[in-house]
Parts: structure tokens; C-alpha cells; sequence
């Protein structure tokens, strides 16, 4: 029977700005609207402040997303470049720089040219971004996915709070928004850390812990706000 191992690390790309997109959704969300609420403010403000932090959140994730996983593109691409023209100016050099990589990962110093001279002649570069810089395929920055992931979980991880706002009675709207997303932030930490093949709980603990922290800051912001507004 054939050995299959199941892996995760070609999902990192995606992942993490999924699960920062939902988290940052639906706390920061959920966190606006405990805070407008706790103010004394009538439903539609907290509509109002709601559904402008959604659309403000969504295009600032994407934005941000893409900005920031640009620059590492643009820096992953400039070091292939710099290897790329290292490898045509000197590949004698390069040879010996990733045998002796090899050599420090524990081979000795024969097998480690001879693995060196094989992957050189079959993918120079990608050895050498592999091996030395650590870039590889699976983890090579994805401005665009990054972007539309981040954007789309921030959308669906701001729209439970709203919708509470308008189901739920003024009176417990606090209550309820903070107890459900709560819930929900757990249960996202453990669907992350499952999608990644972590553990669950010690995910779903750091995001109670944030989440109850930033709303109960925001809460008690919004009523010294408003009582003396």
C-alpha cells in the first residue's frame, strides 16, 4: 500500500489572510457595534456605523493585503533575480554555496556536491530559492488571492453582527452581539487551526481572549462616550 502524508503548508497563502480577514470582520464589527450601542444610540446609527465599517473594512483588507503581499513579491522576485544573474556570472560559486548548505543540514562533503551538481543541472534557480532564500512554490506571495480572500472573510465575518442588529431587541443588542460572536470567534479559531492541521483549542482560546478584550474595551468606551455626550 502506497505511504500518502497529508500536508498543509500549500494553503498558508490563503489561509492566513482568510482567517485574518474573518477575525478582523467579525471583531471589529461586532466590536463597533457594542460600542455605538453601549453609547445610547438609536438602531439605525448602529445600522449606519455597522454597515460603514463592513464596506470600509472590505476595501481597507483588500488594499492592505495587497500592498503588503506586493512588497513581498517584489522582494522575493528582486532576490531571484540577484540569484538568477549570480548563477550566469559565477556558477562555480554558486555550486559550492548550495553544497555547502547541504553540507550544514547534515550530509557529508562528496554526496553533498553530487546532490548540488543534480539539482543545479535540473533547476538551478529554484534550487537555490528553495534552498537558500526559502522560497518556494507553496509559500510564494500571491498578492491577488490574498487580497479577494482577505476582502470576501472580512465581508461574511461583518455581516452576522448586523444582522443581530436589526433582529435583536435594543435592549439586549450588547449582550447578545457580544456572547454570539464570541462563539463564533471560537469556532473560526478552530476551523483555522483544523484547516492547518493545528490544534483547535489553544486557537480558539487566543481568539475568545481578543475578541471579549477589544468588546469589552469598546463597550466600556462607548458608554463614557455617551454619557457625556
Amino acid at each position: 500500500m502506497a505511504h500518502v502524508e497529508v500536508h498543509h503548508t500549500h494553503r498558508i497563502g490563503w489561509l492566513r489572510a482568510a482567517v485574518l480577514g474573518a477575525n478582523d470582520g467579525l471583531l471589529s464589527t461586532s466590536s463597533l457595534v457594542v460600542g455605538v450601542a453601549a453609547s445610547g444610540a438609536p438602531r439605525g446609527q448602529v445600522i449606519l456605523a455597522g454597515v460603514a465599517g463592513l464596506v470600509a473594512g472590505s476595501v481597507a483588507m483588500a488594499a492592505g493585503e495587497y500592498v503588503s503581499v506586493s512588497s513581498q513579491a517584489d522582494t522575493e522576485d528582486a532576490d531571484l533575480a540577484r540569484e538568477r544573474e549570480e548563477l550566469l556570472s559565477d556558477p562555480e560559486a554558486e555550486r559550492r554555496e548550495l553544497a555547502h548548505i547541504y553540507q550544514e543540514r547534515g550530509l557529508d562533503a562528496s554526496l553533498a556536491v553530487q546532490v548540488a551538481d543534480q539539482l543545479m543541472a535540473h533547476d538551478a534557480l529554484g534550487a537555490h530559492g528553495r534552498d537558500e532564500l526559502g522560497i518556494s512554490r507553496f509559500t510564494t506571495a500571491r498578492p491577488v488571492q490574498a487580497a479577494l480572500a482577505s476582502a470576501a472573510m472580512f465581508f461574511g465575518g461583518a455581516l452576522p453582527p448586523l444582522v443581530l442588529v436589526v433582529l435583536v431587541p435594543a435592549a439586549l443588542l450588547s449582550g447578545v452581539v457580544t456572547g454570539t460572536s464570541l462563539l463564533a470567534l471560537a469556532g473560526l479559531g478552530a476551523l483555522a487551526a483544523r484547516t492547518g492541521g493545528a490544534p483547535t483549542m489553544r486557537a480558539s482560546i487566543r481568539m475568545v481572549f481578543w475578541g471579549a478584550l477589544a468588546m469589552g474595551l469598546t463597550g466600556l468606551v462607548g458608554r463614557l462616550v455617551g454619557a457625556r455626550v
